[in-house]
């Protein structure tokens, strides 16, 4: 038998079974009294968690640029001294970026270009004089190979050695090599050090400075200077092309910039800017207005900004969250007292403890979809520059905000619903960028849930409370663009449409994912729930009509009666009817030994009236284990004693 009873058992029954012993051995100790204070503590505590984490350091941050519009309107808590380190720094990085980059100039290298240049030429001719006296012959490639010291090398000194050049001609070169020199010259791999203006002194004076304004125009590249070397040699007609070619090789690389990048000159130049900056203060007073919603953000208030999210990101954030838990906790008392004196709900055939359960679990998963939900509004907002896109109160609008009342709505009554919603919007408005707003968006949107639908006997209820919920969530947040005189723009208008439609759609998918979840936790039992159990496709229905088919349709005459009977009186014909096909399910185990099942023989026949009467009134109890072993409702298993 109890075999039977495993094999009839439904998989959701095993998995909550198996939940629900781990979840109760650790309290089995304790009083009814106590688990439930002691469930009403964690509750409190988990919802204020989530609603502010003292150990998140960026909760209710007021998070602005300069060139933002406020958004609400901020207050100082109290006295604040604060040292905006950020914009302290944001001063002296302009401090620095100010500073202009410092270059070194040196005058004198078209003159050591060119005396260098000579050097070489005249230890070139001492040699070749000494060689002309001496009485030994003499090759004088390599006299030139040996003792040209400039650059080119031997190449250079066979060509110089070649003939004898005349003092014009030297003249000329070594003018040319003068006038390539002269000037601002700069090496080509620093012009990424330049800038609009950049200061330069010079290294024989360098207590004077000047500045110079757009140096890559009126200063001259190594490259173009030395460009400018060679077409000066090729104006020389008297010299060969490879003479000039030998002349630019040895004069090329005396050629030298004039002018270079002190990054040491630089550095402290801009370190000391950075220092000269005062610490940016900041203080405020108790109750002080910092901004008001709609003003535009400056420098002046972003520090401000900043004073208070210093102050609210302290150690102070832990007197807002024993604060908050203070509020949560009489305001779940509260729910407390009206479950308590809320009345009979004919559907929710529930303890008070037990419903106030129930009503902990939808307001802290709604609390949960908040807390999310508002951080991802937040998210969209700051990847968007551009209004309205950029404005998380516009996105905030698609919060599910209808959730708990609808859940409580299709679970319930909609009295209890709607004491469900306006407790959901008050905790929205804990977390909400303008808090009474939101509170009142959530409180219309938890309305429509609970007194727009009709009966809840189809799944498709949901997606049609949905979309009421989205239409009306639609219409209100235009209502708050026009009360709060925002532009009555085209894609503000859209964007908000779209999120309170948004905002129905969600309410709708997470209702249809979390409902189920709660009538089996909870045992309730809505209309779609008796409609699923009249299902003859579920194991004991198969096995009542296949083993008891007498007994079966005994069971459906009953229903039909019952149905018709509580519609005369106005009761729940259709848990009549669901429980009148259970309450004969413990038939099941000796089917023949009732009479509705016999064919032939009676099996009474061959027993003694006591084992008789035992097999009859044992159906029942067999049936209560049928049932609870299956993990059928209460309500459904208390036909089958009644």
């Amino acid at each position: 038998m109890s075999k039977r009873i495993q094999d009839l058992q439904s998989p959701v029954a095993k998995w909550r079974n198996k939940v629900l012993d781990a979840l109760s051995k650790p309290f089995e100790r304790l009083t009814g009294g106590q688990k439930f204070w002691l469930g009403f503590a964690v509750l409190s505590i988990c919802t204020t968690l989530l609603i502010s984490n003292p150990l998140w350091n960026n909760q209710n941050v007021l998070r602005y640029n300069v060139g933002d519009i406020a958004r609400e309107t901020v207050i100082s808590p109290a006295d604040i001294y604060f040292v905006d380190e950020a914009d302290t720094e944001r001063q002296r990085d302009e401090k620095r970026a100010a500073q202009k980059p410092i270059f070194r100039y040196e005058s004198n290298k078209p003159e050591q270009a060119v005396q260098q240049f000579l050097s070489a030429w005249e230890k070139l001719q001492r040699h070749e004089g000494d060689s002309a006296s001496n009485s030994k012959p003499s090759n004088s490639d390599s006299k030139s190979e040996t003792h040209w010291t400039g650059a080119g090398g031997p190449e250079a000194g066979k060509i110089f050695a070649a003939r004898t050049f005349t003092r014009n001609e030297l003249d000329a070169v070594a003018g040319s090599l003068r006038e390539a020199s002269q000037g601002y010259i700069y090496d080509d791999a620093e012009l990424q050090y330049f800038a609009n203006e950049v200061e330069v002194f010079d290294r024989s004076r360098p207590n004077l400075r000047s500045i110079v304004a757009m140096p890559e125009s009126n200063w001259t590249s190594l490259s173009t200077a030395r460009n400018k070397y060679r077409s000066r040699l090729q104006v020389i007609r008297s010299l060969s092309e490879r003479e000039v070619g030998a002349f630019y090789t040895a004069g090329e690389i005396l050629i030298e910039p004039s002018v270079g990048f002190d990054s040491v000159a630089t550095e402290n130049a801009r370190a000391a800017a950075a220092a000269s900056v005062e610490p940016r203060a900041v203080t405020l007073k108790r109750g002080q207005q910092i901004v008001d919603a709609g003003q535009k953000i400056d420098a002046t208030v972003l520090s401000q900004i900043a004073a208070v999210n210093n102050y609210t990101a302290s150690t102070r954030r832990f007197n807002r969250f024993f604060g908050l838990l203070a509020l949560v906790s009489v305001l779940f008392w509260i729910g407390w007292k009206f479950i308590e004196h809320r009345g009979i709900v004919p559907r929710l055939a529930l303890s008070e403890q037990k419903t106030f359960a129930l009503f902990g679990s939808i307001v802290l998963v709604h609390t949960i979809l908040l807390a999310i939900f508002f951080r991802l509004a937040d998210f969209t907002a700051s990847q968007n520059i551009r209004p309205p896109m950029n404005d998380p109160s516009i996105w905030a609008y698609a919060i599910p905000f209808a959730f708990g009342s609808l859940v409580m709505t299709l679970l319930a009554d909609r009295r209890t619903a709607l004491f469900t919603g306006i407790f959901c919007a008050l905790l929205a408005g804990f977390m909400a960028p303008r808090g009474m707003e939101f509170t009142i968006y959530a409180t219309i949107a938890s309305s429509v849930a609970a007194y727009g639908i009709g009966a809840y006997r189809t799944r498709q209820t949901v997606t049609l409370a949905g979309l009421l919920v989205g239409l009306t969530g639609a219409a209100v947040a235009i209502a708050f663009i026009l009360f709060n005189q925002q532009p009555f723009i085209l894609n503000t208008v859209l964007l908000a449409i779209a999120c309170g439609l948004a905002s129905g759609i969600i309410t709708s998918a997470f209702t249809a994912v979390f409902l189920p979840m709660f009538e089996t936790m909870f045992g309730v039992l809505t209309d779609v729930k008796l409609l699923e159990l009249s299902n003859a496709d579920l194991p004991v229905l198969g096995q009542l009509a296949l083993r008891a088919p007498g007994t079966n349709q005994h069971s459906h005459a009953v229903g039909q009666l019952a149905e018709e009977a509580c519609r005369a009186v106005g009761g729940n014909a259709l848990l009549a009817r669901i429980g009148a096909l259970y309450h004969d399910i413990g038939k099941t185990a000796a089917p023949e030994h009732f009479v509705e099942n016999q064919l032939n023989k009676n099996p009474h026949d061959r027993l003694k009236p006591q084992q008789s009467a035992k097999i009859i009134i044992s159906h029942v109890t067999y049936g209560v284990k049928l049932a609870k072993e299956m993990g059928l409702p209460q309500r459904i298993i208390d036909f089958i004693p009644q």
